[in-house]
């Protein structure tokens, strides 16, 4: 059976979320530049959250996963739990990161650590949305334009 929609919410979510990703990862390199990849600089910040190039590089990389992965239900599953493990991951290690200069090889504050959160929630209602969706209406993704 078809999905109801052409393209279900947690596709569309992905595409935007991921869309998001990618601009922030390359309107921060224009912050940051290219060199010093793991700079640990609480004053180089987009939008006060602090970033250096490994941070953008991150951005980058899971905003294209997050566009590729819009175009099948499957694929929108993966990314969500994706987001899930490695931001909430990454919001356990900024919780001390944020705190010790030492450790902080992704230049990471407090309000990025906030934001860490939100994107595995966001994970996680794309990946439990698309696995309802994805069990309702089955896994197979509508066809593309031009093709049967």
């Amino acid at each position: 059976m078809p999905h109801s929609s052409r393209y279900p919410w947690p596709q569309v979510t992905a595409l935007v979320v991921g869309a998001a990703f990618f601009l922030v990862g390359l309107v921060g390199f224009t912050v940051t530049g290219f060199g010093n990849f793991f700079l640990h600089d609480h004053n180089v910040h987009l939008l006060g959250f602090s970033v250096n190039p490994l941070h953008n590089l991150v951005h980058f990389v899971i905003g294209l996963a997050g566009m590729a992965a819009s175009t099948g239900l499957r694929a929108t599953a993966v990314f969500g739990w994706a987001l899930v493990i490695g931001y909430g991951a990454v919001f356990v290690f900024g919780l001390f990161a944020a705190s010790i200069p030492e450790i902080d090889f992704m230049n990471i504050n407090w309000a990025d650590n906030g934001l860490h959160l939100v994107s595995a929630a966001i994970g996680l209602l794309v990946a439990l949305g698309a696995a309802k969706i994805g069990t309702r209406e089955g896994w197979t993704d509508p066809p593309r334009p031009g093709t049967h």
